[in-house]
């Protein structure tokens, strides 16, 4: 997917505002291993996806509790830091070599202010992210280690290859070992 074919996905942009954000982009070539956003750090960017893979998440005492995970076409931000201006609550890493698209915030956010199709496009986007968010909390709450696994294999079973089975159990809310017996029991 082109920078454009992208950010048209998440809303219609008239080419007046297309061309305002391809201005903003800067396109980056980063290596596996990665962090985009950190923690303990204000956010000073976006990152538009065109190729690799990426995780979400939080550090609780001795671990590591993943969120997410992003592929080409994403559009990875720190939520706080986005809308907020505060500190991120997760860290974002690369999984793979990635191909993305870098835009500084604040240019962004003035965008925002001068450009209605822009402003509508930065609201959409912050709706999609509340919506994973409600369905991931919902399916951990409600829906049980099989079902939960049971819908990644449906939805994204290309995750299996690409994400370590760690990462794969944390972002379902179980530990490795019942990973390995809700994979045995599915077979």
């Amino acid at each position: 997917m082109t920078f454009s074919e992208i950010l048209q996905a998440t809303y219609p942009l008239p080419p007046a505002s297309l061309d305002k954000m391809r201005a903003l982009a800067e396109y980056v070539e980063l290596p596996k291993g990665t962090v985009l956003f950190r923690d303990d750090t204000l956010a000073h960017h976006i990152f538009v996806m065109q190729h690799g893979l990426a995780r979400a998440y939080a550090r609780r005492a001795d671990r590591e509790v993943t969120f997410w995970f992003s592929e080409a076409g994403a559009v990875l931000v720190s939520i706080r830091g986005y809308t907020e201006r505060a500190v991120s609550y997760e860290t974002i890493e690369l999984l793979e070599d990635s191909g993305l698209f870098q835009l500084n915030m604040r240019a962004l956010q003035e965008l925002y202010r001068t450009d209605v199709h822009l402003a509508n496009w930065g609201r959409v986007l912050v709706e999609r992210v509340w919506q994973q968010s409600e369905q991931q909390l919902i399916a951990r709450q409600f829906r049980t280690a099989e079902e939960r696994y049971a819908d990644l294999l449906h939805h994204s079973p290309h995750l299996l290859q690409r994400v370590a089975l760690g990462h794969i159990a944390s972002y379902l809310g179980i530990t490795q070992v019942t990973l390995s017996r809700v994979r045995a029991k599915l077979k």
